[in-house]
């Protein structure tokens, strides 16, 4: 394992330039004018694959942004497969005037790579291409079979590789899968996150009248959109965060008291967590801890409002209509279509008969869980160990990555989530960073892990 692990130590450098020449391609996958350079960012991560030692690298098209395969299955039936997914587009720089070096000039500055998409999740899945590269151009093979599969619209809603997996399920079949795409708890502390949380995220349309009107003659006999709103968001949540949607907690799978105490040991400094985030208080459900709240507990949030007037000045209307963004974070087992209809029925109970409100779906994921103490989360812990001088912690993630889901429920594959970026890697932020000395410790850690992984 030690020629590897040099070979990586040894090409610092190189695998730094590659990536910068990576995140120099603006793959922002939500915005059409995009288009021809995501599939230019495919075209690269194609050819470095192929580079890498890889075989039957190719491109997979859809009806979007094209899939990225690649496999080397020469270890034999006997040994494990590990299926390695990530993505290559990235999300939206806007606002542009809020980085401090534009968004896809990557410039290093303390350490730390600064470019969008640089953790999220370019990066993190450039780090499994160089340790097979570490691999292949040293010793000729892999201790196990790889498989890659890399998409190109998970920060677009993930439709392509959602309708692929279950329509290939042999191509893609695997003892386990391995995604980097979340953070561990601090620069010299790794972490494995065994739990990820899912999504209903929604749009709630709200109409009055035909068209805006003079609030002075209007107003006080014509409802307004923006005031139902306003007391249709009051009536969703309390002043602690206890969701009041009838029945939504209803398949929320309890914590058990092992498992509290395992997300427990975590150590989060409640203080320095807060000056991350600016804010002047921790706020929540005041009978879980704030680690709980965190990734184990289910969430609503408003993410947008869209009516009325929002130009200089004053304009006395009352809208016609008004829209809003909203999404809900998941705990096992809650499933998103029936929360998605727990919401509707509940909005259309509470809204007056003066408005007609529409509710429809943006996009939903289930959450995710898996055991953490089966082989492959050993052998990543062992990896995390001596690439890092400390053990990993275990913890759930707040956040969600659909495909984990998707990998449980159409191949019966759990995954590894091997985790690089920091939580203060401001990502789908202005000043994206990937902190270089977990880009390179990531890369010998996945040397590590194919290594123990095909010795369990």
């Amino acid at each position: 394992m030690q020629t590897p692990l040099h070979f990586a130590q040894t090409n610092q450098e190189r695998h730094l330039q590659e990536l910068i020449e990576f995140l120099r391609i603006p793959s922002i996958s939500t915005q059409p004018e995009c288009s021809a350079d995501t599939r230019a960012a495919a075209n690269w991560l194609l050819t470095a694959l192929t580079e890498a030692g890889l075989e039957n690298a190719r491109l997979i098209e859809t009806q979007r942004h094209p899939l990225l395969y690649a496999d080397w299955l020469h270890a034999g039936a006997d040994a494990p497969t590990v299926l390695i997914y990530g993505h290559y587009d990235v999300q939206p720089a806007d606002p542009l005037e809020l980085w401090t070096t534009p968004p896809f000039a990557p410039d290093v500055r303390d350490n730390y790579l600064y470019a969008r998409g640089a953790s999220d999740d370019k990066g993190q899945v450039y780090v499994h291409v160089k340790a097979v590269a570490a691999y292949l151009q040293t010793n000729g093979r892999l201790p196990i079979n790889v498989k890659f599969i890399i998409e190109g619209e998970e920060e677009s809603g993930g439709e392509s590789l959602a309708a692929f997996i279950p329509r290939h399920k042999d191509l893609l079949a695997a003892d386990i899968a391995v995604v980097s795409d979340t953070a561990i708890l601090g620069p010299e502390q790794p972490a494995i996150v065994y739990g990820l949380r899912g999504i209903c995220y929604l749009f709630l349309d709200i109409t009055g009248p035909e068209h805006d009107l003079h609030s002075g003659s209007f107003g006080g006999g014509i409802n307004n959109p923006l005031n139902v709103l306003g007391h249709i968001i009051a009536k969703l949540k309390d002043e602690e965060g206890h969701i009041l949607i009838p029945g939504f907690y209803d398949r929320v799978r309890p914590l058990s008291a092992a498992e509290r105490a395992l997300l427990n040991q975590l150590p989060l400094n409640e203080a320095e967590w807060l000056a991350q985030t600016g804010a002047p208080a921790a706020w929540g459900e005041p009978e879980y801890t704030l680690v709980e709240r965190l990734g184990a507990r289910p969430t609503l949030d408003i993410h947008g409002i869209i009516g009325g007037y929002t130009g200089n000045g004053g304009k006395t209307v009352l809208p016609a209509a008004v829209h809003a963004k909203i999404s809900m974070r998941l705990v096992p087992d809650q499933d998103p279509e029936e929360i998605h209809a727990a919401f509707a029925a509940y909005v259309q109970a509470i809204a007056p008969p003066s408005v007609t409100v529409t509710v429809s779906g943006g996009h939903g994921a289930k959450a995710s869980i898996t055991d953490y103490t089966i082989p492959a989360m050993q052998a990543a812990a062992a990896a995390y160990t001596e690439s890092f001088g400390k053990e990993p912690v275990f913890m759930r993630e707040g956040g969600s990555i659909p495909v984990v889901g998707l990998f449980q429920n159409h191949l019966g594959v759990e995954t590894v989530l091997m985790g690089f970026g920091l939580h203060d890697d401001r990502i789908h932020s202005p000043n994206e960073r990937f902190y270089l000395p977990n880009y390179y410790r990531g890369i010998e850690t996945s040397i590590r892990f194919l290594q123990k992984y095909g010795n369990v």
